[in-house]
Order: C-alpha cells, then sequence, then structure tokens
C-alpha cells in the first residue's frame, strides 16, 4: 500500500522543519505506552523487527540481503541512545544519528505521513519495551548497494511524498489513506518497484521475496473488484472471508497487525481500497491450452477436489478457488509456490484455526502443478495466464536454493 509521487507536489522536507522535530520534545506530547502500542500495531513493527523487536530477520531484496535492526532500548546494541529528535528523523526522513542513511526497506517513505504526535506516542512505547542486548550486522547488500551515502541520491529522486489527505472525500476515506499510505506501509509489499526499488505504481500488485503480493484496485478479475467493504474489513480482522485466506506474509501482517486494529481503522481501510481506480488486469485467461486444461482437470479431481471441491468453492477450513483474487494475479508464483511447498492460514482470535496445505512438490512432477494451476485459474469463472513448467521448475529451484 503506497502513495502516489507527484513531482510537482509539495516535497515533505519543506513540511517537516527541524524546528517542528525539536518541538517533539516538549511536554505537550505527554507519556502514553498504550497509546504507542497501538502505533506499533498500525506499522506492523512485529512483523520486521521481531516480538521483542530485537532484530535480525532477513529481508531479501534484489540488491541483497538486509536485517531488520535492533529496535529495543538497549544502549549498546538497540536505540536506547536515540533522542525522540532522533528517532523522529529516522522513522520520517530515513536519517539516523551522524547522519547515517537509511535504506527504505525500513519504510521511511510510508512512516513519513505520521505526524508529530503518533511519532511521540510510539517512541513512548517503545521506552517500555525490555532491552535486548543484541548486535545485529543490518547492510549486508551487495557492492555498490551498501554504500550509504547513495541513499542521497535516491531520496533526491524517489523520496517526495505528498499529502494523503483529500478534503473532497469524507473523513472515513481521508483515514484510510493515512492508514495504507502512511503508518501500514501496504505499498512496501503490493506496489510493483522500478529498477531502484521505488514505487512505480500504487498497489496493483508486486513480486516479493517469491511470493506476489495481490492487486489490491478495484479491478474486477484480479483486484478486490468483486469484494465488498466488509468482505476486506473481514479479511484483515480474521485473516479470511468467503472467497481467501491469508497464508505466508500477508498471514503474518494480519496475525501482527491488521486483527489487531479497531474495527474503525478496518472499516476506513477498506472504504479507501475500494475508492482506487482499476489496474490494467493480469492481462487475461490462457488461449489455445485445451491439452493443458484437460491434463489440469484430471489432475485436479485426483490431487485437489477432495478439500477444495469439484466446483471449486471449499469448505469452512478450505479456501474456494473460484472466484478467488489471489488465484488469477497476473504472477502465479504465490499459488506454486504454496502448492509446492504447502502453507498455513493465518489464525486470529476471531479464527483461530489457522488451515494448512500439505506440499505437493514431493509427487507432482513441473508439469502436473503447471496443468493443475493453469486448470484452476480458468475454471469455474476464473480467467488468468496460463502457468508454465519453466515457472514451476524456476520455483521449485529457489524453493531448494533457500530463496
Amino acid at each position: 500500500m503506497t502513495f502516489l509521487i507527484s513531482r510537482s507536489g509539495l516535497r515533505l522536507r519543506s513540511l517537516i522543519p527541524f524546528a517542528v522535530v525539536v518541538a517533539l520534545s516538549t511536554p505537550a506530547f505527554a507519556a502514553n505506552p498504550i497509546a504507542g502500542r497501538y502505533q506499533a500495531v498500525l506499522g506492523d513493527c512485529q512483523g520486521c523487527h521481531g516480538e521483542n523487536l530485537a532484530g535480525g530477520r532477513a529481508l531479501e531484496t534484489p540488491f541483497g540481503r538486509i536485517l531488520a535492526p535492533n529496535i529495543t532500548p538497549d544502549k549498546e546494541t538497540g536505540i536506547g541512545n536515540y533522542s525522540l529528535q532522533d528517532f523522529a528523523l529516522a522513522m520520517r526522513r530515513g536519517v539516523a544519528p551522524g547522519g547515517r542513511r537509511l535504506y527504505p526497506a525500513m519504510p521511511y517513505p510510508y512512516y513519513a505521513h505520521m505526524n508529530d504526535h503518533n511519532i511521540s506516542l510510539l517512541w513512548d512505547y517503545l521506552q517500555t519495551v525490555k532491552p535486548v542486548r543484541k548486535k545485529v550486522e543490518v547492510n549486508q547488500l551487495r557492492f555498490p548497494f551498501n554504500i550509504r551515502v547513495l541513499m542521497r541520491g535516491w531520496n533526491k529522486l524517489f523520496f517526495n511524498p505528498v499529502p494523503t489527505g483529500n478534503r473532497n472525500k469524507s473523513a472515513e476515506w481521508n483515514r484510510g489513506a493515512y492508514l495504507v499510505n502512511g503508518p501500514a506501509h501496504c505499498g512496501a509489499c503490493h506496489s510493483p518497484k522500478n529498477a531502484f526499488g521505488a514505487d512505480k505504481g500504487q498497489l496493483t500488485g508486486a513480486s516479493l521475496q517469491g511470493w506476489f503480493a495481490p492487486d489490491l484496485t478495484s479491478e474486477t478479475n484480479a483486484g478486490l473488484g468483486s469484494w465488498t467493504a466488509g468482505d476486506i474489513a473481514e479479511y484483515l480482522k480474521k485473516g479470511r472471508n468467503r472467497y481467501s485466506l491469508a497464508s505466508g506474509p500477508m498471514a503474518e501482517a494480519v496475525e501482527n497487525s491488521t486483527s489487531m486494529m479497531r474495527d474503525a481503522d478496518l472499516a476506513a481501510i477498506a472504504v479507501y481500497l475500494k475508492d482506487l481506480p482499476p489496474s490494467k488486469g493480469n492481462g487475461g485467461g490462457a488461449t489455445g491450452m485445451e491439452a493443458q486444461m484437460k491434463a489440469g482437470a484430471l489432475a485436479y479431481d485426483i490431487s485437489c477436489a477432495a478439500c477444495h471441491g469439484r466446483d471449486g468453492k471449499g469448505s469452512a477450513l478450505f479456501p474456494p478457488l473460484a472466484g478467488n483474487a489471489s488465484i488469477r494475479q497476473a504472477r502465479a508464483d504465490t499459488i506454486v509456490r504454496i502448492v509446492l511447498a504447502g502453507g498455513k492460514a493465518a489464525a486470529t482470535p476471531l479464527a483461530p484455526t489457522g488451515p494448512g496445505m500439505p506440499s505437493f512438490g514431493w509427487r507432482l512432477n513441473d508439469e502436473k502443478v503447471a496443468n493443475i494451476l493453469t486448470y484452476v485459474r480458468n475454471n469455474w469463472g476464473n480467467q488468468a495466464p496460463a502457468v508454465s513448467p519453466e515457472t514451476v521448475k524456476r520455483i521449485r529451484s529457489e524453493l531448494h536454493s533457500g530463496s
């Protein structure tokens, strides 16, 4: 979930003069760790930094590996020596103490939309976290990307956030726009990236660490056009709805963040997403694939129908495949990965049973997986490009190599 970049828009740098950052240290922002904990939920801090926020979790990027840092108050290995001003500059401008430039894997282009008060609340909460002494070698990027000073150029080119508000929209829409484009940083996963890792489209789907984060626009085939606002809010709260189950990285986001958000905030997010203009879609359905569809239908009946049904409608614990937008994405990486390696859906307070799917990679070769998924992506009203055995082979190889 991301913002649209407008080069004619007002640069954030002019909106946050140093005097404003210094003002954050005034008593006007009283300590409130409970409210600050909610800011951490909105920002899904646990998703990258771990349950104890001591970091170490790896993010694989096209430029190499980067690890989430320790953000506990430990003075030697965490942020215990930061001031509130230091924290605000890191969060909203990507500049750590001493002028050290952060990489946008730390989503400061999104956190830049957080106001002084919410930054202060989050800081209050982090001061209550148990300090953990854990040194993390964050920067494991390949040369020359490991040279942090290059981020000055990146920021000049791509860090140009504009205000998310729209006075012609409702207060609920504006709250949703703030959450999606700000603390929830949805575009970090769901927006496609250019060659330099900057967003180049708004929530139209993107490849990430071997998964494909789906299209969140109002497009009716690959996007959320067929979902109601209630469907979106239910999915974010429970990790499932009548169309789909959250699995993979999204299951973690639901468990660590959205399932703990207030209902009003989930409703606001849904209102905003439903108002996004549709993407270009997934390119249409498979054509000239009659033999593959026939072979896929037979293999599906043998391996898949017992759980997902011959009609593709699923059951209480197994997601439907008919009408499932995750099935119909432009790229099939996610569903290929799940068939080969298995997966587990989110478990949330309102839906505590996280159903799992076993791996079929050991018993289905590349051709059979491709046939089944081409059939699934083009049956029961679904339309999506065919899946090739070469795609399955590539993803199988990535799984074996630990990518």
